[in-house]
């Protein structure tokens, strides 16, 4: 589906820490996102923003050691770096307290920043990054100067109350791929009045939106990928979970280095579904995965 000669993929939102009762962990969609990539051997920028603090810092040696590039990570004077507080339901599933006005709702029109979104291949984006105008500005600008072949692939990761529908709406026009849960299907199904089966509703949203690939993650229970032609259910992996925390992203990471390397949508769930189980079975958001890739029959 996308050519993988000089694939570039960036990654564009929040980088932060996710404060659990016994410590902190890096973290962020896009973050989270870019840390799986680069595991997987893609190329990966990630364009986010952090304070002049210590958390700033430790974010930024986080991603050094981690092997991705800093580059186009900026620097806040007057924001702090972002920091969310997570507690673990009895499931192990994350419940978010989300700082507001971190240095990540600040990310600038940089024209540094011009090159790299005009040859990649890949942009992700998502609505939590666009809370404030200043970073929804700069994301959607930045999505403009996109090339005509880039994919541009939005993860939903709706977080209360930082969303409504003309965000959503204004996003999912400019999305070639989605991935949401389920819950979030219900939310986007309340908003746009869906009616019908489930699979009804999928395809509304791709007819609607001109979308190229849905996906809708179910936990444990697996995930849907679908494309105007083909619908590909995989039943998940039962695991004994830690916690969910980067899990999606994970997931999200695995589907678009699946479709670099030109899987066809049936793999590329089953390695997502593989992916994303393997990454709850570990504690915090950035998992070493680097055994599990020599290990898997992926």
């Amino acid at each position: 589906m996308v050519g993988r000669e000089e694939a570039v993929i960036a990654a564009i939102g929040e980088i932060l820490w996710d404060i659990f009762p016994d410590g902190k962990k890096i973290g962020g969609a896009p973050a989270n996102f870019a840390y799986y990539l680069s595991r997987l051997g893609e190329k990966v920028a990630l364009i986010s923003r952090v304070g002049q603090d210590r958390l700033g810092y430790e974010a930024l040696s986080c991603c050094r050691e981690a092997g991705l590039t800093t580059e186009f990570i900026q620097k806040d004077e007057i924001y702090p770096t972002g920091k969310v507080r997570v507690d673990l339901d009895n499931e192990g599933l994350p419940v978010f307290e989300i700082e507001t006005n971190a240095a990540w709702d600040f990310i600038e029109e940089d024209k540094a920043l011009f090159p790299i979104v005009q040859r990649a291949k890949v942009i992700y984006f998502g609505t939590l990054a666009q809370r404030q105008a200043r970073s929804r500005r700069t994301i959607q600008r930045l999505l403009d100067r996109a090339g005509t072949d880039c994919l541009k692939v939005l993860d939903l990761n709706l977080r209360p109350p930082y969303f409504d529908r003309q965000l959503i709406e204004s996003s999912l026009k400019i999305a070639d791929v989605v991935k949401l849960n389920l819950k979030e299907l219900t939310v986007i199904s309340e908003l746009f009045s869906l009616r019908g089966t489930e699979t009804e509703v999928f395809n509304t949203l791709i007819d609607r939106f001109s979308l190229r690939l849905l996906t809708v993650t179910e936990g444990e229970n697996g995930s849907w990928i679908i494309s105007p032609e083909q619908a590909y259910h995989h039943s998940g992996y039962f695991v004994p979970a830690i916690d969910t925390v980067g899990a999606g992203d994970a997931f999200t990471a695995a589907l678009v280095h699946g479709l670099l390397s030109g899987l066809d949508l049936g793999e590329i769930n089953k390695f997502a579904n593989q992916l994303a189980s393997f990454v709850c079975t570990q504690k915090g958001a950035w998992v070493n995965i680097d055994g599990w890739i020599k290990s898997s029959v992926f």
